[in-house]
């Protein structure tokens, strides 16, 4: 009896034992099978703060230009956009290095818009037409909301997604006035980054 008791013991033992290896191993292997997030990559309209170690006269905070390119106080037409913080400060540094022994540069993104391909862009019968940077998870409602709903003179149920997938475009019926004034979430759809929302207005 005593000897059944220990077989019993050993296995329930040894099932627990595999079912914590198991659980154990599952979430860093979930973790190392999602792709980590790129480094941000500046587009025109983002805000910068440059920070040159302990030389606070030549730190400034500056917008990127439309033609892609930021000055600062020691640096004209520095170009910005498609580097990330970290490749732009590694290039100040070669050409701040001019005028400064071995500066050390930090650049913080403060207002991020993104290159267009990182961009929704929203433009048509929006209460606020804009660019707005693209997060993951992002969806229809996400967008609706940043730009504020329809305007008055709204086709929202006439509103389409133009995706660009391996080369083609494609156009993608949305139906927003039936997600924000009926609330039917089906109708509620994905976005991608560098999607365009095309709102068009009212026939009547």
């Amino acid at each position: 009896m005593n000897a059944r008791l220990a077989m019993g013991l050993l296995v329930v033992l040894g099932a627990g034992l595999a079912g914590c290896q198991s659980s154990g191993t599952s979430t860093p292997a979930a973790a190392a099978t999602a792709a980590p997030q790129s480094e941000y990559v500046i587009g025109p309209g983002d805000t910068l703060q440059i920070f040159v170690w302990q030389h606070p006269e030549v730190s400034v905070t500056i917008p990127v230009r439309p033609d892609g390119r930021i000055s600062t106080p020691l640096v004209e037409d520095v170009v910005a956009v498609g580097k990330t913080p970290t490749q732009l400060a590694r290039d100040l540094e070669g050409q701040i290095g001019q005028y400064i022994r071995t500066p050390s540069v930090s650049v913080i993104v403060t207002s991020f818009v993104g290159t267009f391909s990182n961009q929704v862009r929203v433009v048509g019968q929006a209460a606020s037409p804009q660019a707005i940077p693209f997060r993951q998870d992002m969806t229809l409602l996400d967008v609706m909301i940043q730009v504020g709903g329809l305007s008055p003179t709204a086709a929202g149920n006439r509103a389409k997604i133009i995706r660009r997938t391996g080369g083609q475009e494609q156009e993608i019926p949305v139906r927003i006035q039936d997600l924000l004034n009926k609330g039917d979430t089906t109708k509620n759809v994905a976005m991608e980054p560098g999607d365009v929302l095309i709102i068009p207005e009212s026939r009547l």
